[in-house]
């Protein structure tokens, strides 16, 4: 298949949706597909570097939220690059800028189109105009907007599912765990980054990765650290990201009079994230907005124990403790933290990872979005479209 990835945030980027994005399309081009990235041009990319494969439409930053882009037109030329490769399908990452360019393609080359729905937008509305202009009554009518005439929706977790269902969707959904590619985190470690951190081998560390925002709540983490240092007196916090709520947290742990234990390494690069995997001895998450969290299943297949908030995602993943924790309150956070860091081995189970690992795996992840886009064009050639009086469309 000749398969189209649309997307407003790609690499150099990092973020969950840019590595999720490059996992299927290695792994759909290792099944015999051709795969393509339609993405937005990037200030840290030179106009005239050779990406294969990658196309660039001209972008500027997104409002209120400025590290992420959104493309500026580009509809002719769009189509045009589409016609050209022959596309069978359009596979949209995004409700914005390239995901309308990609209904649009789909549209026009009349192919089947399917969206993978990343982001539970209701719980970043505080972006815009501090939450003051958007509602969710509004998410819920966008999204019936935008996936109307659409033949697909991958959900990256029952959660996602469910709100979908919750907003009136009715075409195909499927849910599909995004994958990782698990050699990446069999490697060795490229630096040393005890060394570089002057970290003893033995010193504990707690390890925070992702973007650091105020819905991640890495300030209950850090709440909760000085509990742990009273039990764990040589723990370290390594704080791992860049994002609108560093410079606050790092109030925060001048307050709490732990900073000598925090580190804030800024954004690092993908490439880099292994090594603090295997560098850390727990990763340590109190987020409740993720539909997935690609940072736990990243960790699970480096063999680095999780312990998160509890919910029904997380739940499921870490379903015994040879794998990670989850918990309800900040006395359990703590309480299974210090039970890790005293007794890092005493939970090893490699039957039960090794069952973990493949549900998680980037092939079973190429194969189920195979499937479904098997599913969609079944879709897209039995549907039958009636206008009502209200431009609304049905089966």
């Amino acid at each position: 298949m000749n398969i189209g990835l649309f997307t407003d945030s790609y690499f150099p980027q990092v973020s969950g949706v840019a590595t999720s994005i490059k996992t299927l399309a290695t792994n759909l081009e290792k099944r015999g597909n051709s795969v393509y990235i339609f993405t937005t041009t990037d200030p840290h990319v030179a106009k005239d570097a050779v990406e294969p494969n990658v196309f660039r439409f001209s972008s500027i930053p997104f409002v209120s939220f400025t590290d992420r882009r959104i493309a500026v037109g580009g509809f002719i030329r769009g189509v045009e690059v589409a016609k050209d490769l022959k596309l069978d399908i359009v596979h949209t990452q995004t409700e914005f800028s390239l995901g309308l360019l990609g209904k649009y393609v789909a549209k026009q080359l009349e192919i089947p189109a399917v969206h993978t729905y990343h982001t539970m937008y209701e719980n970043y509305l505080h972006y815009v105009l501090n939450g003051h202009l958007l509602r969710p009554y509004h998410v819920k009518q966008y999204m019936r907007a935008y996936l109307a005439n659409m033949n697909g929706v991958i959900c990256p977790s029952e959660k996602t599912r469910e709100s979908l269902i919750g907003y009136g969707i009715k075409i195909p959904m499927r849910v599909i765990p995004t994958g990782v590619d698990l050699s990446q985190y069999d490697q060795q470690p490229q630096q040393d980054l005890r060394a570089k951190w002057h970290l003893a081998p033995d010193t504990p560390v707690l390890l925070s990765l992702s973007r650091v925002a105020y819905e991640k709540k890495i300030d209950i983490v850090l709440g909760a650290f000085p509990q742990i240092l009273d039990q764990v007196p040589q723990a370290v916090l390594m704080i791992v990201g860049d994002g609108p709520a560093l410079d606050d947290l790092k109030q925060q742990a001048e307050d709490l009079v732990v900073a000598d234990h925090v580190l804030f390494t800024g954004e690092v690069p993908h490439t880099h994230v292994n090594d603090y995997y295997h560098m850390a001895n727990v990763l340590v998450s109190a987020s409740d907005t993720e539909s997935q969290g690609l940072t736990y299943i990243e960790a699970l297949a480096a063999n680095l124990k999780v312990v998160t908030r509890a919910g029904e995602y997380t739940n499921s993943l870490f379903d015994d403790p040879s794998l990670g924790i989850t918990f309800s309150d900040t006395p359990e956070m703590v309480r299974a933290t210090v039970e890790y860091l005293r007794h890092p081995h005493a939970f090893d189970d490699e039957t039960t990872r090794q069952r973990k690992l493949y549900d998680i795996s980037a092939d079973h992840f190429g194969e189920q979005v195979l499937s479904f886009y098997r599913t969609a064009e079944v879709h897209y050639a039995s549907m039958v479209y009636d206008e009502d009086e209200d431009g609304e469309f049905f089966e």
